[in-house]
């Protein structure tokens, strides 16, 4: 399994960490050519204007947008917005591959970043330690989106689309491998076997 994490701002580097502690091969992913072989990939959190303008720069957006049709791609925080359809009065490129509607900065300033744990069924009882910072949320979820995470006020921060997850938080920011673990069981589901 080979996994590529969009390497142009943001916190790509935890999440290779987080791969290789699972013991799945990460690539970093700064040009088109890289998506090549990739059986999965990683959109990290950021600054989403920033990683929009620097995919139209480096002619990934229409790359990136074909890979996450075809392949799973998991979007987390800035990765979140990337991925949506909808980011409302905003204009920045964004793939909109995943059919969900995301206030962009739902919490303010980095000031008010914070902690929480968070159920989520698929990872099992134990809750996720989240750590959001200047995080969006979804407003809004087609029929066919899941929504795995609430807050404990209802707001959404955590989707699944069949292969196209999408998380609010920073799950590269903590020791829980969780996630990272569910998103490379959506890859290994969709990996054919070679002849």
């Amino acid at each position: 399994m080979k996994i590529g994490v969009l390497a142009l701002q943001g916190a790509f580097i935890e999440h290779s960490k987080m791969l290789a502690r699972l013991g799945v091969k990460a690539v970093d992913v700064r040009l088109p050519h890289q998506l090549a072989d990739l059986d999965g990939l990683i959109i990290p959190g950021g600054e989403s204007t920033t990683i929009g303008k620097l995919a139209s720069a480096y002619g990934l957006v229409k790359p990136l947008r074909q890979f996450a049709a075809a392949k799973p791609t998991w979007g987390t925080c800035a990765g979140m917005i990337f991925l949506a359809k909808d980011i409302g009065s905003q204009q920045q490129p964004i793939l909109g591959s995943m059919d969900i509607a995301v206030d962009r900065n739902a919490f303010g300033r980095q000031i008010d970043s914070f902690e929480t744990d968070l159920a989520i069924a698929e990872l099992g009882a134990l809750p996720f330690h989240a750590v959001f910072i200047r995080a969006p949320v979804v407003k809004a979820v087609a029929s066919s989106v899941a929504v795995l995470a609430r807050l404990a006020d209802g707001r959404i921060v955590a989707v699944r689309q069949q292969r196209l997850l999408a998380t609010a938080f920073h799950p590269e920011l903590t020791d829980d491998l969780r996630l990272h673990e569910y998103f490379c069981g959506i890859v290994k589901c969709t990996i054919k076997p070679h002849a």
